[in-house]
């Protein structure tokens, strides 16, 4: 599955940061990674920092899938609102999940100090924003519900939200203290290698084919023949479970990014600020590092690569529209844009957990708007299971939920 259109802005941003070979013998490890994203590139770290001995692998090249797309947005919010989760699995599975997502973003920022990261992690603000009138009894209803569960937040009006970042025709929103971004790509590779000295096997261009399982291992044998022996199997490998697993257990949804060039001097704060509304799908904007403007949305669903990538030009033009609803008077130069897919759960959860079919197997899969910081919460789980134990949020991330 093609996961990305060309030229994603962190790939011609980045450049190939590192290349790695492809396996060509037989290995035996405690735990094989499939999985070379940011997903499969902190469940390495992980199981390094445990003392397993690990392989990760990836059929591509190493964090060119949907790590390469992203738009690495770090919110502890997910995209099912507090107060509608709650409804749908009950107060302390939902409340636990968001908070578990606001503790990735604190764990993230520790991980990028303890390995030195340049990939531009950074304290941002989250500015949740009603669109129409008709959405803000439902935002006012969320944000009640996180100041209840202790979340830092204060709810604007729209001169308040005018004044402080120059946003036009808005009817209110929330701001909570707790988001961030990062450069996940560059993040993901520093991850690899950081661990590659440390013991770790990194192994592109290599996909498995097959598993076979055994009493208390699995052997994967890849597209040239090699076998990789190991007790446990992890797989990263996100919306692409859709072609190994065979319930019906997320929808994928093609997304759109555009990156230009920013006046600062026409922008509020943007810097300092994560922004998303309550368009179904949403809009979602953020500056890069690197000075630059990202906004995204226009979400389809995805049918083939082709017929996502047939729709840039359209969905660019949408998304610039949405933009001049809030600053009708900035004139938005695109220099990137391009699409990923991303997958849509019921309950807007990741899958985490075992599956009845893949016997000694795990399975990190960071679906919607919070993949980064599911995939760390993934890193404690996938810990746990490693040692025969189950997170107190299995239940909630399991696929049989």
């Amino acid at each position: 599955m093609d996961l990305k259109s060309n030229e994603p802005f962190w790939l011609l941003k980045n450049g190939l940061i590192k290349s790695y070979p492809s396996l060509k013998c037989n290995e035996e490890v405690d735990v094989l990674i499939i999985g070379g994203g940011i997903t499969g590139s902190l469940i390495a770290h992980q199981m390094i920092e445990d003392g397993y001995k690990a392989i990760i692998i990836d059929k591509r090249e190493i964090c060119n899938g949907s790590t390469s797309a992203t738009t690495s947005m770090l919110q502890y919010e997910i995209d099912i609102p507090l107060f509608e989760l709650v409804e749908m699995i009950g107060e302390k599975g939902a409340v636990e999940s968001y908070k578990a997502c606001s503790d990735a973003i604190d764990a993230i920022e520790k991980l990028t100090h303890k390995i030195g990261s340049k990939a531009g992690f950074k304290r941002k603000k989250s500015l949740y924003y009603a669109s129409q009138k008709k959405d803000v009894d439902g935002l006012k209803e969320e944000f009640e519900k996180r100041k209840e569960a202790g979340f830092d937040v204060s709810w604007l009006l729209p001169e308040e939200i005018l004044n402080k970042y120059g946003f036009e025709k808005t009817f209110g929103g929330i701001l909570s203290t707790q988001g961030a971004s990062i450069d996940a790509f560059q993040f993901a590779h520093e991850l690899l290698i950081f661990n590659e000295k440390k013991g770790l096997k990194i192994y592109d261009k290599t996909e498995v084919t097959n598993v076979e399982y055994f009493k208390g291992y699995n052997v994967a044998i890849t597209d040239q023949g090699f076998q990789i022996k190991a007790k446990k199997v992890i797989y990263c490998i996100g919306y692409e479970s859709k072609n190994l697993i065979k319930e019906n257990f997320v929808n994928l949804k093609s997304t759109y990014a555009l990156v230009s060039e920013i006046d600062v001097a026409k922008f509020k704060n943007i810097t300092n600020i994560l922004v998303w509304n309550t368009d179904e799908p949403y809009m979602y904007m953020r500056s890069t590092d690197d000075g630059r403007l990202l906004i995204g949305g226009g979400d389809e669903d995805f049918y083939n690569a082709e017929k996502r990538d047939a729709l840039l030009s359209k969905k660019e033009k949408e998304i610039v529209k949405i933009l001049k609803k809030i600053k009708p008077d900035y004139h938005f130069y695109t220099d990137f844009v391009w699409a990923g897919t991303f997958g849509e759960t019921k309950d807007g959860l990741p899958y985490i957990g075992e599956h009845k079919e893949f016997k000694n197997s795990y399975f990190v899969l960071g679906f919607g708007g919070n993949g980064i910081t599911f995939s760390v919460i993934g890193m404690k789980m996938a810990s746990l299971f490693m040692k025969g134990k189950k997170h107190p949020l299995s239940r909630y991330f399991k696929f049989d939920r």
